[in-house]
């Protein structure tokens, strides 16, 4: 008898998670590190927690977990997107849930681009009258 493993795929700004579940006693790695190691900030560590409380799944899967690009809030908030999603595949009766608190939607919220002829997305060069 093989475990079965699933996978999603979570996004936030520039950084991409691709998280695969397995049912075990709540590890979680990420880039190969302890959830603790990896994320330093308590704040990250509250983001990723957050679908896993909700859904009263604290310990009952093992996450591994790979995390690129970014900093650490958009990769705090990808892995949280992607443990949703792959919470969801695990269960479909979970969606209701995950999806009212905002946790399926991808936050697409990106920065702007430059603009020719300004200093910036939205600044411009200084105007003189005079």
């Amino acid at each position: 008898m093989t475990a079965t493993k699933y996978y999603a795929t979570g996004k936030r700004k520039a950084s991409i998670a691709r998280v695969w579940l397995s049912e075990g006693s709540g590890e979680i790695k990420v880039n190969g590190r302890p959830v603790n190691d990896y994320f330093t900030l308590e704040t990250a560590r509250e983001i990723i927690f957050q679908p896993l409380t909700m859904t009263e799944n604290e310990n009952k899967f093992d996450f591994m977990i790979k995390v690129s690009g970014g900093g650490i809030s958009g990769q705090a908030g990808a892995v949280k997107h992607g443990i949703s999603k792959v919470l969801q595949a695990y269960n479909p009766e979970l969606r209701g849930l995950l999806k009212k608190a905002g946790f399926l939607t991808r936050d697409a919220r990106i920065k702007e681009r430059k603009k020719y002829g300004q200093r910036g997305a939205r600044a411009r060069y200084q105007f003189s009258k005079r």
